[in-house]
């Protein structure tokens, strides 16, 4: 068996990290122990933001991995994988991202609406991919999996998030009376 080949793995990404324009983090995703603590996975992140945030590229070798990346107003979205990953599939990784807390935040994707929706931005890194697997990369289907319904479902079919809005509101109602 040749050394230089390497085995097909299900695990592609190492990392999901979106940064605002200061190359701070905002939501990250680490799926392997390349960096155990949190101290080394900030230096990555600043390393890696210092090194991206006035390129015009898609695409970097970084610290012997793969980094795809894209930026809009003030946030950048990495995706990230091994050096030997194909950069497509960490691309639809990435586009996957993007597209999808573009449609959750109506095409406003900027750094306050990210934050105002930061539970619906969690779920979908966590619909995209969960251990460094691949779980989809429609962005429509994952939107239509973490989109907070509006109507009045049942409890138990309702998400934490959509029953802590329900709380906080009911709240704020009975304060103004």
């Amino acid at each position: 068996m040749d050394g230089g080949i390497l085995e097909p793995s299900l695990y592609s990404v190492k990392a999901i990290a979106i940064l605002d324009n200061d190359g701070n983090r905002l939501i990250t995703k680490y799926y392997d122990d390349q960096f155990p603590t949190a101290k080394e996975q900030k230096q990555f992140e600043k390393n890696l933001f210092g090194k991206t945030h006035k390129a015009n590229s898609e695409i970097i070798m970084f610290e012997g991995l793969t980094c795809v990346y894209k930026s809009n107003v003030d946030l950048f979205f990495y995706v990230v994988g091994s050096s030997q990953e194909n950069e497509l599939i960490l691309a639809s990784v990435l586009n996957a991202l993007y597209d999808s807390i573009n449609q959750i935040l109506r095409k406003n994707v900027e750094k306050r609406s990210l934050l105002e929706n930061l539970d619906a931005a969690f779920l979908v890194v966590d619909e995209i991919c969960d251990g460094g697997i691949l779980l989809d990369s429609d962005s429509s289907s994952i939107v239509q999996k973490v989109s907070i319904r509006n109507d009045d479902a049942p409890l138990g079919e309702q998400t934490v998030a959509q029953v802590l809005q329900s709380a906080k509101e009911q709240i704020k109602w009975s304060l103004l009376k």
